[in-house]
């Protein structure tokens, strides 16, 4: 399949408002985008089939008024359940950034570590700092994850922006999540050595958990934003790294949309 005919499914609407950035990430590695509102795929104007690569964006869906992704959760849970098993059955892509991180815990499509993607076992909750946090951090993956996303990358650096993106779980789930390598990404001292201190551990999160993904590798969450970094000038730094000649071609998150694209393409 050539990455243009890669069709991805940007789910918008209801407070979620970073689809543009993800659109334009899409468009950026080759793929073709289309921004869709969420009660037009309830309503059957659109079909999930219809696409490879589906993505749950950032945002505040609902306002996060019951907690960050639960509303939103609950309504594809319950209103595109059958097509949701169907997309994952047969073999696509799903990526949650941010609130759709959390959308994703709540669905339970991550870590699905049974095979079950409709139970949750883990969750993101109040950052230890009580409060909204901006900023940017790094990112250590691991090189033995079967992530998808993640694969050839060691270091990344990426905004995020978040008021609850502490990862929790019992010890029995981050038992299992490490012995089978779900966790694709934790949050990295500049050095590449695990943070587990505020403020480049930014939340608190357990294990210094930023992004995980199910055993098959297709389903990955990150509270990091990705689309908010793909040219080097959204880089805080970036005239200090052009003076310094080390401005690089691109911004860190666009690795994570080359990977996902390049595997649909030489996989369909």
């Amino acid at each position: 399949m050539k990455k243009s005919d890669v069709k991805v499914l940007v789910i918008t609407g209801f407070g979620l408002n970073c689809e543009r950035e993800t659109a334009a990430a899409c468009k950026l590695v080759g793929a073709t985008p289309e921004q869709v509102h969420l009660n037009d795929l309830i309503a059957g104007q659109h079909k999930l089939e219809e696409y490879h690569f589906l993505i749950f964006i950032g945002g505040f869906s609902f306002g996060d008024h019951l907690g960050s992704g639960t509303v939103f959760a609950n309504r594809v849970k319950f209103q595109l359940h059958d097509q949701l098993a169907k997309f994952i059955a047969d073999g696509k892509l799903v990526l949650g950034v941010c609130n759709g991180f959390q959308t994703l815990t709540r669905l339970g499509m991550v870590p699905a570590l049974d095979g079950d993607y409709f139970t949750q076992h883990v969750a993101l909750a109040h950052n230890d700092s009580g409060v909204f946090r901006d900023d940017w951090c790094y990112l250590k993956a691991d090189p033995a994850s079967p992530c998808v996303f993640t694969r050839g990358v060691d270091l990344l650096r990426l905004p995020i922006r978040h008021g609850e993106g502490k990862f929790v779980a019992d010890d029995a789930v981050l038992a299992e999540l490490e012995a089978k390598h779900l966790t694709a990404l934790r949050y990295a001292n500049a050095d590449g050595s695990i943070a587990t201190e505020f403020p480049a551990n930014p939340n608190g999160s357990l294990h210094s958990i930023a992004g995980i993904c199910d055993p098959t590798g297709r389903v990955f969450g990150l509270m990091p934003h990705p689309e908010a970094f793909l040219s080097p000038y959204n880089s805080p730094s970036w005239t200090a790294d052009k003076i310094a000649g080390k401005l690089p071609k691109e911004g860190d998150g666009v690795v994570l949309f080359r990977n996902a694209v390049d595997y649909i393409a030489d996989t369909f």
